[in-house]
């Protein structure tokens, strides 16, 4: 099976005076793993239903390989859904589900019980062929589905949130089935989550959104390590975002690299005054109002924006750090509000001289390199490179 090149053009919805889907506008490669991350009430459940045929669009084109399906019914559409309720037969077997679809085509019985069994074997059910739903588990359930919708080898397989009502291990579990299953038949997937660390595992490329507009689309390293808005860079993982208005803006030559950046100084009151480490004079950090960051484009003076770092891109130590003089470390002091221990990491609330307080998190990696124990009310010090901060967005606009 191949997947088909699915086209969302300029694609508008509303109910009533609610915005839907406001000029929804990209393409999805043939036989990707595409996800639809939002919210709920972002859109993208409807956006599913309309590429699947369940709703249409007030404006606007789907397009499979070129062709607009938005006239089509469902059934001719070559894509099947996924979804999150089973929406099994109670009364018949696993065999029974997944043969539905070809019974309804009248397929001679000899090919559909070739045709069953090779899919009870791709999503591992052969030793449950013949229990009834009532007697399978939640995530084998779900199999069934996927089972039931890829036996039409479809060209574009739909799946709205189909782990959600799973709990955590299993729908880690089945996550990994999914992303194999995707890698074996290699049919488009577009897969509905609000779980940013589901579609961040196994998205070849993500659209995020939010009332009704697609904010972003890039692979899960650039939605991550380069959010374009506010919104992305807080709903993606966890983070520190900060107001801030640029001071100035130099070319920097990225060091060991051939790439030439920006280096991006910004005032950023809610930061305060960065630390005065030993050996230095107030005029040898006569910058120590403002912070560093690198940008591939260049920002004008007084242009206000936000800026952002991961708290895991932050270091946290309990000694003054040593940069061996260099210029592109913010450093800033601070007092432990909150240590939380989570087992492979620990999670810290610094409050900053200024009372704002910033997230670090600190990976767990050998006991011998953690150094001394960081505890409640201690004083520490926090730092990160100007390439590790990120400006997301003009904020006015």
């Amino acid at each position: 099976m191949n997947g088909s090149q699915v086209t969302i053009d300029h694609v508008n919805k509303r109910f009533g005076d609610f915005v839907a889907l406001n000029d929804v506008n990209f393409t999805i490669k043939p036989g990707e793993f595409f996800s639809l991350l939002g919210p709920s009430g972002c859109g993208k459940t409807t956006l599913l239903r309309i590429i699947a045929g369940f709703e249409f669009p007030d404006e606007g084109a789907v397009l499979f390989d070129d062709k607009n399906v938005v006239p089509l019914q469902p059934n001719k559409r070559q894509s099947n859904t996924v979804f999150q309720t089973y929406a099994l037969f109670p009364h018949l077997s696993v065999y029974e589900n997944i043969a539905f679809p070809l019974r309804l085509k009248k397929v001679d019985k000899k090919i559909i019980d070739k045709k069953v069994r090779e899919y009870v074997h791709l999503v591992q059910l052969d030793q449950h062929i013949n229990k009834k739903p009532s007697q399978l588990s939640g995530g084998q359930k779900q199999r069934v589905a996927i089972a039931r919708a890829l036996i039409n080898e479809p060209k574009v397989l739909l799946l709205d949130e189909p782990l959600s009502a799973l709990d955590a291990k299993l729908r880690a579990n089945l996550l990994i089935d999914l992303d194999r299953l995707h890698d074996q038949i290699g049919i488009t997937f577009i897969y509905v989550t609000h779980d940013q660390s589901e579609a961040l595992a196994v998205s070849d490329r993500i659209a995020v959104m939010n009332s009704g507009n697609v904010l972003q689309v890039g692979t899960p390293f650039e939605i991550y390590e380069s959010p374009a808005t506010q919104f992305v860079a807080e709903f993606i993982g966890e983070t520190n975002l900060f107001e801030s208005t640029v001071v100035k803006c130099e070319e920097y030559k990225v060091p060991g690299k051939s790439d030439i950046e920006h280096m991006v100084t910004l005032n950023t009151p809610a930061l305060g005054l960065q630390a005065q480490l030993k050996g230095e004079t107030a005029a040898t950090r006569e910058e120590d109002k403002n912070i560093l960051v690198t940008d591939f484009e260049h920002t004008d003076e007084g242009q206000k924006v936000a800026f952002t770092v991961r708290p895991e891109k932050i270091r946290i130590t309990l000694e003054e750090p040593a940069f061996g003089g260099r210029k592109d470390i913010n450093v800033f002091k601070g007092i432990v509000e909150e240590p939380i221990y989570t087992g492979f990491q620990s999670k810290f609330y610094v409050k900053l001289e200024n009372g704002t307080i910033v997230k670090v998190f600190k990976q767990h990696t050998n006991y011998l390199d953690d150094g001394p124990e960081i505890q409640w009310k201690d004083t520490v010090y926090i730092s990160w490179s100007a390439e590790d901060g990120y400006i997301v967005e003009d904020i006015n606009k």
